[in-house]
């Protein structure tokens, strides 16, 4: 099966993120999760994104690029929201990538010195009318008509942590199309 390196988002290491590696692990991957937060949580995104930004961005994506070093470099770097940034990061900064997923969130790949890596399968999750998201989805649509191999499925719906069991924009039935749609790319890249 596949390796996979989670990244969480704004609010931490959440019961609902968690859950969600869980589900993946069931289905034989093995799943990393690390926490870029040190343990912390936080109540709302709004929250988290404070403690990210008093953090420093780049503070976090190097923690998530240290993490790196305990998994293979045929991965797949998968990000919950605040989370892509580390798994995009590694996507097209470390060499061997096997794939990325992307929930909740996408970030121009200029960001991190350039073009997507050819070869590297991607896939992007987003509600059509999330305003966390109104910046991202544009990039996200630029990337799959770029992208050899990308996808961009788009929920009905304004939720942005739609996936998190935890979160007040839990949506089950976009939830449960998203883990589906996850297992299937896991699948075929694995």
């Amino acid at each position: 099966m596949t390796t996979i390196l989670l990244f969480h988002h704004a609010q931490g290491q959440t019961p609902g993120f968690l859950a969600f590696a869980e589900e993946l692990r069931a289905a034989g991957h093995t799943v990393r999760t690390p926490d870029l937060f040190g343990g912390k949580t936080f109540g709302t995104v709004e929250d988290g994104v404070a403690y990210a930004q008093e953090t420093g961005f780049q503070t976090l994506v190097d923690r998530g690029s240290a993490s790196a070093a305990e998994v293979p470099t045929d991965t797949v770097y998968a990000g919950f929201s605040l989370g892509v940034m580390s798994a995009q990061h590694l996507a097209q900064k470390r060499p061997g990538a096997r794939g990325a997923l992307f929930y909740h969130s996408c970030i121009d790949p200029s960001e991190f010195g350039g073009a997507w890596p050819q070869g590297v399968p991607l896939q992007i999750h987003m509600m059509e009318n999330d305003p966390w998201t109104e910046e991202d989805l544009p990039v996200a649509q630029a990337l799959v008509e770029t992208v050899t191999d990308a996808e961009l499925f788009l929920y009905a719906g304004s939720g942005h942590l739609f996936a998190d069991t935890g979160s007040e924009d839990y949506d089950e039935g976009a939830a449960t199309l998203l883990k589906e749609r996850t297992l299937a790319f896991l699948d075929r890249v694995g």
